[in-house]
């Protein structure tokens, strides 16, 4: 039976291209989204193009009973073995000037929608005795950046969720593992790192790819990871 996996976030340039990655790999993908569900609807067709398995399951992952109404039946059908939680949003500003709604969002998308996914396929996974679990964090969660206290108390939040899950599930197959990218090339960074900029913050002078981040969920996804497990691996060209 084809092994199936879960993308929250699906819609952008970061969850698309590990979309395609675990296509490749042989899981049947699912991709959630919320606002833009067109982006991972032409996703999931290109991956069907190519002999792939992809479906698009749409629903907030802010609302714990919509995600648990979306993903109950899902693993009724067959346990979700593959989770990577990449959904996540920013709302920059410095904490003197930030709105209490402002510090809420990243957090509530971040961390609580970590919670809102994970916890209802847990159970399922442990049965199968093999699972991953990917949070897609980021550098900020590991160095911080300015502007971003909600964004990166988010991202490193994920971190010790991610270390303490980790023993939870070892004894059953299961590893868990964030990835944290730097600067990936994406509409999003685009809109706040010209070239010049990235070439003096970022110690490779570029920014990365998102098939760099990709390459890296697909191998902590495969068997050849089975003894990694609680780590943060960073992907941002020797930013930190």
């Amino acid at each position: 039976m084809t092994s199936r996996a879960l993308i929250t976030g699906g819609s952008g340039a970061i969850g698309a291209a590990i979309a395609h990655a675990l296509a490749a790999a042989g899981h049947e993908v699912i991709l959630h989204a919320h606002r833009n569900a067109d982006a991972a609807e032409a996703t999931a067709a290109a991956i069907r193009e190519t002999g792939g398995q992809a479906r698009v399951r749409v629903f907030d992952i802010t609302d714990e009973a919509a995600c648990r109404e979306s993903l109950e039946p899902l693993v009724a059908e067959q346990p979700v073995q593959v989770l990577v939680h990449n959904a996540g949003v920013h709302d920059d500003a410095p904490l003197a000037g930030m709105r209490r709604e402002q510090w809420d969002r990243p957090i509530d998308v971040g961390l609580n929608g970590f919670y809102n996914v994970t916890q209802p396929l847990l159970l399922p996974m442990i049965t199968t005795r093999w699972g991953r679990v990917i949070a897609i964090s980021s550098v900020a969660g590991q160095i911080g950046n300015r502007g971003q206290t909600n964004y990166a108390a988010a991202k490193a939040g994920l971190h010790g969720a991610i270390r303490s899950l980790a023993q939870e599930v070892a004894s059953r197959g299961i590893t868990a593992n964030s990835v944290a990218p730097g600067i990936i090339e994406s509409p999003m960074s685009a809109a706040s790192f010209d070239a010049e900029t990235v070439r003096n913050m970022v110690p490779m002078r570029r920014a990365g790819r998102p098939e760099e981040v990709a390459g890296v969920v697909g191998f902590l996804a495969s068997d050849a990871a089975s003894y990694v497990s609680a780590q943060v691996i960073g992907v941002n060209g020797a930013l930190a």
